[in-house]
C-alpha cells in the first residue's frame, strides 16, 4: 500500500517508537505517584511538555495535555463561553466537526453564533471578519490549516481583530503544527500529536496566560487541576518526542513537500482542477476534482492507495464534503473530488507510481 491520507493521521516516527517503549514496559508507574519511579515519570512528562510549548513557538503561555485535539477545542469553546447563554461566538464555514458541533452546542444553550462564509479559495474575507467581530464578541475560532483542502487562514490577522474587539481567539492548529509556522496572536491553540508522526490519543491545548478556559473534566486535581485524569507517560513522551522532531526537521520536511507538490502537479496533468488558494496553501494536502469523475468508484479501483474523499471523521456519511460546498463546489463537483495528502516518509517514486494510477483509473472512467 502506498500511504498518501496524512492530513488523516501520518505513520509513526521510528524516534518516537524508540523514546515511548520504556514507559510502555518497565516503566509503568503513575506520574502522579509520589515514589521514586512515578516522579521520573513526572518528569518524562514535564520535558514533553516543553517540546511541545517549544514547537508550537509562542510565548507567554503554556500547554496542557488532553485526550485528543477534539476535547482541546471542546474545552476552549465551552470552557471559555460557558453553559450560561448570552455571548458570542464566530467562527468559519469550514472549520473541522469539532467547532461545528460545538457551535451548534452554544447555540443550543442559549449563545449567539455567527459562522463566516469563506470564498472560493477557501480564505475568509477579513472585512467579514470586522463586521461580525465586534464589541460584545466573547471568542472567535478559525483553522490555521485546512483538514480537507489545505488552504491556509490570516490567523494573525483574525487574532487582531478578535483582540480590537476584546474578544479571545481560538486556532486550530492540529494540521499546521510541523508544517506551517504558527503565527503570533492566539490565545488558545490545538494540537494533536498523531498528525505530526506520533501517537494517536493525545492532543494539547497551549493557552495564553491569563486565558485559560473553565475546567471542564473534574477529578484529580492533574494538570494543575485544569484537566483531571492520570496522563500516560508513553503517549506524553511519544508527542514531545514528535514535536521535538517537527521543529529540528521543519525545514527539511517544508522543502521535501515543496517537491512532491511540484511532481503531483506535473504528473497529474491539466484534467484536475485544485480546490482552493494553490498560494495560500499548505503544499501536502492536494484536494483535487476531475470533470465527471466518480470519487467513491476511483478509490474502489484503487484500493492499495490510502488516499480519502475528505476528512476521515466524515467519511462514509453519504454527504459531500461540507467544505468543499462552503467553497462553493456543486454536489456534482464535491463528488468528484479527491484528496491525496503527503509528507515526511513518501517518496517521489512512491508518489509518482500512485499519482500515474490515479490517472489511469480516471481515464478508466471516462473511456
Amino acid at each position: 500500500m502506498i500511504y498518501l491520507d496524512y492530513q488523516a493521521t501520518t505513520p509513526l516516527a521510528p524516534e518516537v517508537v524508540e523514546a515511548m517503549a520504556p514507559w510502555i514496559g518497565d516503566k509503568f508507574a503513575n506520574p502522579h505517584a509520589p515514589y521514586t519511579s512515578g516522579r521520573e515519570a513526572a518528569a518524562a512528562i514535564e520535558v514533553a511538555r516543553s517540546e511541545v510549548t517549544k514547537a508550537i513557538g509562542l510565548a507567554g503561555g503554556r500547554s496542557v495535555f488532553t485526550g485528543s485535539a477534539t476535547e482541546a477545542l471542546n474545552w476552549a469553546i465551552k470552557g471559555t463561553l460557558g453553559w450560561k447563554g448570552g455571548k458570542h461566538f464566530v467562527t468559519l464555514a469550514t472549520e473541522h466537526a469539532a467547532v461545528l458541533d460545538c457551535a451548534e452546542w452554544a447555540q443550543g444553550v442559549g449563545h449567539r453564533v455567527t459562522v463566516l462564509p469563506v470564498g472560493a479559495d477557501g480564505l475568509v474575507s477579513l472585512d467579514a471578519v470586522r463586521a461580525a467581530v465586534t464589541d460584545g464578541c466573547d471568542l472567535v475560532a478559525a483553522m490555521l490549516v485546512n483538514n480537507e483542502i489545505g488552504v491556509i487562514q490570516p490567523v494573525a490577522e483574525i487574532a487582531a481583530i478578535a483582540h480590537d474587539a476584546g474578544a479571545r481567539m481560538l486556532c486550530d492548529a492540529v494540521q499546521g503544527l510541523g508544517r506551517v509556522a504558527i503565527p503570533d496572536g492566539p490565545d488558545l491553540v490545538a494540537a494533536s500529536a498523531h498528525k505530526i508522526h506520533g501517537p494517536k490519543g493525545i492532543g494539547a491545548l497551549w493557552m495564553r496566560g491569563g486565558c485559560e478556559p473553565e475546567t471542564l473534566i473534574h477529578g484529580g486535581g492533574q494538570e494543575e487541576g485544569l484537566r483531571s485524569g492520570t496522563l500516560s507517560p508513553a503517549l506524553a513522551v511519544g508527542f514531545g518526542a514528535a514535536a521535538k522532531l517537527a521543529r529540528e526537521r521543519f525545514d527539511e520536511d517544508h522543502a521535501h513537500v515543496e517537491d512532491l507538490w511540484s511532481l503531483a502537479l506535473e504528473t497529474l496533468g491539466k484534467d484536475w482542477t485544485i480546490n482552493g488558494s494553490t498560494d495560500r496553501r499548505y503544499r501536502g494536502n492536494l484536494n483535487i476534482r476531475r470533470e465527471g469523475l466518480d470519487a467513491a468508484r476511483l478509490l474502489a479501483d484503487c484500493r492499495d492507495l490510502a488516499i480519502s474523499l475528505g476528512s476521515a471523521c466524515a467519511s462514509g456519511s453519504g454527504r459531500p464534503s461540507h467544505v468543499l460546498k462552503a467553497i462553493g463546489l456543486t454536489t456534482a463537483e464535491a463528488r468528484s473530488s479527491v484528496r491525496i495528502g503527503f509528507g515526511r516518509y513518501t517518496s517521489a517514486d512512491e508518489l509518482g507510481q500512485a499519482l500515474a494510477r490515479i490517472n489511469a483509473a480516471a481515464e478508466a472512467q471516462r473511456a
